[in-house]
């Protein structure tokens, strides 16, 4: 009860700046439990450590935001309030993103290939796949779009049936998209060095600019897609278990959460138009 206890989400809603550097924390410290308890599990195991951590946080979170669909009448104000949640979830994830991406960089080669092992076959898959599409741009746009509303869909199942099941398909791609950043880094840091004959400040500056610039666009919006359509889900699960099933509060729910629904995918649509057609122009 000591790394969960750290910040309520009253706190988080005010100071969402905290919880990257919580996000971080947890993360770190699963990362190095992981390779000490689970070394040869430690690519799956980091992300339970992970998703242990940020359980609480989480739950009381959606009760929280549950209890808002039945205090407020007004819709749009409703999904302001849901934005301050979202606001310091996407920090969360910010945090522990950045710390995965840091250590896959920073551990020696052997260990880093060993904590994210699991996450380096789910990229080769991906890239296998992209590869064989990519002499369709529409095809590529709708399979891009079809598997990020398959996960969508997947966040708001977990996060109804399991309540916070959710939260482990984000930490999850958090360490999928961290250890495509780290991977990118590397590359580019070799072709700098390589191009200029030595390395200094400047190529790993460089580097590190190029890794972000390569997945946050399209990656910060669909992580934000997810977080709203698992709070979606969040809270009607939450609904159920205080017995809201059948009466009027449950309508009002069920109406905002479809709301949030259809953010999640015009979310989710306007980031595969940008892994799909932005991105490539740069890389």
């Amino acid at each position: 009860m000591v790394l969960e206890s750290i910040i309520s989400p009253l706190t988080a809603e005010r100071s969402p700046w905290r919880l990257f550097f919580i996000g971080a924390l947890y993360s770190t410290i699963a990362v190095f439990l992981a390779l000490w308890v689970f070394n040869q599990y430690a690519s799956l195991v980091m992300v339970f450590l992970t998703v242990l951590a940020c359980t609480p946080l989480m739950y009381n979170t959606i009760r929280m935001e549950e209890e808002k669909d039945l205090k407020i009448e007004k819709e749009t104000t409703l999904l302001k309030e849901h934005a301050k949640a979202l606001t310091f979830f996407m920090a969360l994830f910010g945090g522990v993103t950045v710390a995965f991406a840091i250590l896959y960089v920073a551990l020696p080669s052997e260990i880093s290939s060993l904590v994210f092992s699991v996450q380096q076959e789910t990229i080769a898959h991906i890239n296998g796949r992209a590869t064989s599409l990519a002499s369709a741009e529409f095809h590529t746009f709708s399979s891009i779009l079809l598997n990020n509303v398959k996960v969508m869909v997947f966040c708001v199942l977990f996060a109804f049936i399991y309540g916070l099941g959710a939260i482990f398909i984000l930490v999850w791609n958090a360490s999928v998209i961290a250890t495509a950043m780290g991977e990118f880094f590397r590359v580019k840091l070799a072709a700098i060095s390589a191009s200029l004959g030595y390395m200094g400040a400047a190529g790993y500056f460089t580097a590190g600019i190029h890794s972000i610039i390569r997945y946050a666009p399209h990656g910060v919006l669909e992580i934000l897609s997810y977080f709203v359509a698992g709070l979606a889900g969040g809270i009607i699960s939450v609904a159920v278990i205080n017995h809201d099933f059948g009466t009027h509060k449950f309508e009002k729910i069920i109406f905002d959460s479809a709301n949030l629904l259809m953010i999640a995918f015009f979310i989710l649509f306007i980031a595969a138009l940008v892994e799909t057609f932005i991105t490539p122009l740069f890389f």
